[in-house]
């Protein structure tokens, strides 16, 4: 099948492909505020119990299953890991900062009206990394959250835009991240690899110099692996940020851009036809599309899914109304991630537990679900080997433990 263009000329955007956002995906009246999903101040233990409420006593032993289910978390980002304790810290080393450092006022500050509030929001705690000490508490946390969650390996999105242009020297940035990740490997045993990407709203410079942090040998880092493109989606039209896709593919990187997430399918033909993407980010707006979800079963293009956020944002109004289960029914791979899990109430152990009530899934389904994370990252084979195995094994033990109903 041949990609379709939704443009004319190469690179031309179609008249107001990227003017205004998707409407959210919905059956129901537009929602007021969002609220948060939780009360509770997230980040630092499994959210699970009361994000998603227990119907019974099976409900209560999934939750328990997922917590101990070995995973892979392919879409989380670097700042918006920051767990409410960090942010506090930082915020306290920063008192010039409108970044609230008391947990409750942090939890409401955390409260988005729509997506490009969250960006708001995103930036002011963006604003907090200021020293490569910074860089190098707040990847370490990072890593100690996601160990906390039986995560063996992690794909990081990791801006160092935002950094390098607020005055953290290059090669102290660099340093700082893989010094942290080198003691999280060795004291969690959590496998941390990076994504740079592009922050769409800052342009072709930003293109330009993150492109050059990720392809120039004397400071990229080892810890790389792949090449993507996030922020706004509203008048940041993909195509301009061909050439610079092709120079990081052309260095050995994956390409791995954020599209449909507010805006519409085009955008997602546009990741797919002008960045070559390998796996898709969010993806929300390709339920539109049947020819483009036909596109991505066929090529086995992973979606990046992250429910909560999505609800978060306002990609989608309500849970129930993810288009999820569109994407499984049309035979589309997806993921399950976590993107901003404190900035959302959220943990990827939560999001395993969204995505077992909307699609209905035992531990069996939860351990496959585990396991197209691990296929479709880009660790090495080995490597997937041994944690697809994991995963074999916790689930035989579990089901083997479990007691046999009469």
């Amino acid at each position: 099948m041949v990609v379709p263009s939704c443009y004319g000329p190469l690179g031309t955007p179609r008249p107001g492909a990227y003017d205004e956002p998707a409407p959210p995906i919905s059956r129901s009246p537009r929602p007021g505020r969002v609220p948060r999903l939780t009360g509770a101040v997230p980040g630092e233990e499994p959210l699970t119990a009361t994000s998603v409420p227990a119907t019974g006593t099976a409900d209560r032993d999934l939750r328990t299953f997922i917590a101990g289910l070995p995973k892979a978390e392919l879409h989380v980002h670097h700042v918006g890991s920051a767990s409410p304790r960090i942010v506090s810290e930082l915020s306290a080393r920063h008192a010039d900062s409108k970044v609230p450092a008391d947990p409750e006022a942090l939890a409401e500050y955390f409260t988005f009206t729509d997506f490009a509030h969250f960006i708001e929001v995103y930036l002011s705690v963006v604003d907090l990394i200021r020293t490569p000490e910074d860089v190098r508490l707040l990847t370490y946390e990072v890593a100690r959250d996601l160990a906390r969650q039986q995560v063996r390996y992690a794909e990081l999105t990791i801006t160092p835009f935002s950094s390098t242009r607020r005055g953290i020297d290059e090669r102290a940035f660099m340093d700082a991240i893989e010094d942290a990740r080198k003691a999280a490997e060795a004291e969690f045993g959590t496998v941390l690899r990076w994504c740079f990407d592009i922050p769409g709203e800052a342009g072709l410079e930003a293109a330009e110099e993150t492109t050059r942090l990720a392809t120039e040998d004397r400071v990229r880092p080892e810890g790389l692996v792949s090449f993507g493109l996030g922020g706004p989606e509203i008048g940041v039209p993909r195509p301009q940020f061909k050439p610079y896709f092709d120079r990081a593919i052309a260095a050995g990187l994956r390409s791995v851009p954020h599209a449909g997430e507010t805006t519409g399918p085009e955008t997602v033909w546009d990741a797919l036809r002008h960045l070559r993407a390998e796996r898709i980010g969010h993806g929300t707006s390709s339920a539109r599309d049947p020819e483009l979800l036909a596109y991505l079963a066929e090529h086995r293009i992973p979606l990046e899914v992250c429910p909560t956020s999505n609800i978060a944002t306002r990609a989608v109004r309500t849970l129930e109304e993810h288009p999820i289960k569109e994407f499984t029914r049309a035979g589309v791979l997806v993921t399950i991630n976590s993107d901003d899990p404190p900035m959302f109430g959220t943990d990827l152990n939560n999001e395993y537990a969204v995505a077992a009530r909307l699609l209905e899934l035992d531990e069996r389904g939860l351990a496959a679900l585990a396991k197209n994370a691990v296929d479709v990252s880009f660790l090495d084979a080995a490597g997937k080997a041994r944690i697809a195995q994991e995963i074999d094994d916790y689930t035989a033990t579990w089901l083997a433990a479990r007691p046999t109903k009469p």
